[in-house]
């Protein structure tokens, strides 16, 4: 997701969720497909049920493709990420699932950011935000 204020530049809104060791790990909003939806339609609902942020699709991030394990077997998650410009809403941590939420400048992400595969793909957002201005 990424806010451009004119100000504070082009930010993502992160979502941070504290693991089983109490540590917060930040990452990018995503979720489950649901029936009838489109990936990028997933892409818009998660990123407003998990952050309160209203957005609209720019371009395609990118995926992954991983395994976690939950309730002692083994899950199999595909996770189509896009690009979103906000269109709408606040910034919000209502959802249960997630502790903290943060708008972190794109500079930034990649020193925020869990997970290796997810700052992989924000590296791509400026060049996508060039060639979409």
């Amino acid at each position: 997701m990424v806010s451009d204020d004119g100000v504070h530049g082009p930010r993502a809104a992160l979502i941070g969720r504290t693991d089983r060791r109490g540590r917060l790990l930040w990452s990018l909003p995503k979720g489950h497909i649901e029936a009838g939806e489109t990936p990028e339609d997933t892409a818009v609902r998660e990123v407003e049920e998990e952050t309160g942020i209203i957005g609209e699709v720019v371009a395609p991030l990118g995926i992954i493709d991983f395994w976690f394990v939950a309730d002692g077997r083994r899950v199999h998650k595909t996770v189509h990420h896009f690009l979103l410009r906000a269109v709408g809403g606040a910034l919000s941590d209502a959802d249960v699932e997630v502790t903290e939420v943060a708008w972190v400048p794109l500079d930034e992400l990649s020193g925020r950011l869990a997970y290796a595969d997810e700052r992989a793909l924000v590296e791509r957002a400026p060049g996508l935000l060039a060639d979409t201005a």
